[in-house]
């Protein structure tokens, strides 16, 4: 195997894991940089999302395999070659560090949402009279735009706790009317670059403050 070939192997590995991401990368890098709107741009990858992981797996399966099998050289002559003589882009380190790269990049779904701050505002409501509404939400794919979402809805007045599920591409939003209107909520949900398709009001009584708190600590952990 040529040493342009295992470039070109390791650089697919790379390409295919960060394609296999970019759908829960880009909402955190649209909050980041304070540009919502592209933060559902790459959603669509999302059930490719098996098959690019696969696809990364077998790449660098395979450069591992050509960087670790002997050389027609190594087993004529019985010796290693030097690795102080191979450039760093053809070497071991440099796959592993591309291995590395490729794992952090696969998993980042998991730990994606430790780039948004703590959500700390759930609201207080000045009256007894709090509305629910459901709100139907495309374009999430992943905890990180859960916490997108959890995280802009929390920042408006009067809101008295949220539970967001990008499973069930929806969010449960409990608040004061006489503080914050549905119409606002909606513009905030899509402000975030994903798309409330419809809203739903349900009984108050659905979700309490309590269980609330706990959808919010756990999309914070």
């Amino acid at each position: 195997m040529s040493n342009n070939l295992k470039t070109k192997t390791a650089s697919a590995g790379i390409l295919a894991a960060v394609a296999a991401s970019l759908c829960c990368i880009t909402p955190v890098l649209a909050f980041l940089g304070g540009i919502g709107g592209i933060a559902a741009t790459f959603s669509w990858l999302e059930p490719f999302r098996p098959f690019l992981i696969g696809i990364t797996v077998l790449v660098l399966g395979f450069a591992w395999y050509q960087q670790l099998k002997p050389s027609k050289a190594e087993i004529d002559c019985d010796c290693e070659v030097d690795e102080g003589k191979t450039k760093f882009i053809h070497s071991k380190k440099f796959l592993g560090i591309v291995t590395v790269v490729a794992f952090a990049m696969l998993t980042f779904p998991s730990y994606s949402h430790i780039f948004y701050p703590e959500t700390t505002r759930l609201g207080i409501a000045v009256s007894d009279n709090v509305n629910l509404v459901e709100f139907e939400i495309s374009g999430m794919t992943c905890t990180g735009c859960e916490q997108h979402v959890n995280y802009e809805v929390n920042q408006l007045p009067g809101i008295v706790g949220t539970q967001v599920s990008y499973e069930g591409a929806k969010a449960l939003v409990k608040f004061d009317p006489a503080l914050v209107s549905e119409e606002k909520i909606t513009e905030a949900i899509n402000a975030t670059g994903y798309t409330v398709t419809a809203s739903h009001k349900r009984n108050p009584s659905e979700m309490t403050s309590s269980s609330a708190i706990i959808i919010s600590e756990r999309n914070n952990q």
